[in-house]
């Protein structure tokens, strides 16, 4: 008997279409991009060791790429990050694998990282890997200097089960697709504490 495809295969499928043809205009992508290196960079001001780690990479370029995204950072004096100017050769290019924004989604919300493909400085590809695995958006801190500490103590923690819920639900269905119940005895064992 065949299986029923996903109803989010309709959609990636129009994602790409629309993907293909609309491309945004120059001026628009790099106000996206200098918008994303300065979230990085009060993620990264957040966490000392992760400057000092840049900092040892000052002026090292890395390309991130992801179907038809494309940006390429560079390591600062100050241990942060900046666009990288044009014709910059990258020594680093980080291209994302998956095609489908929903199965990074899905794999995100499981906890795992996305399939990249990694070509250049295996060095530098060590120290993005361990930004990766230990820099963090402190969300609650930031939020409680705008609304107070026990507000945003209590919205994180509503948003934590919310985002426990929708692991332990992707963790569950992908257990079952894969015909094993390990994921259903993980949330089981979840519920009962």
């Amino acid at each position: 008997m065949a299986t029923p495809s996903s109803p989010f295969s309709f959609l990636g499928d129009l994602f790409n279409r629309i993907g293909e043809r609309l491309q945004p205009p120059g001026w628009a992508v790099h106000e996206i991009q200098h918008r994303a290196v300065l979230f990085l960079n009060h993620v990264l001001q957040q966490e000392p060791e992760a400057q000092q780690r840049l900092l040892r990479q000052q002026g090292r370029v890395v390309r991130f790429q992801w179907r038809f995204v494309t940006m390429e950072l560079v390591a600062t004096p100050a241990g942060l990050l900046d666009l990288a100017p044009e014709g910059s050769v990258p020594e680093l290019t980080l291209t994302v694998t998956d095609d489908s924004p929903f199965d990074i989604a899905r794999a995100t919300l499981r906890g795992d990282k996305p399939a990249v493909q990694i070509v250049g400085d295996v060095q530098l590809a060590a120290e993005v890997n361990w930004l990766v695995d230990h820099v963090r958006w402190d969300v609650e801190d930031d939020l409680a200097r705008v609304i107070g500490d026990v507000p945003a103590h209590t919205l994180g923690n509503g948003v934590r089960r919310v985002v426990g819920a929708l692991r332990q639900f992707v963790g569950d269905r992908t257990a079952r697709a894969d015909g094993s119940s390990t994921g259903s005895a993980a949330g089981s064992a979840g519920r009962a504490e």
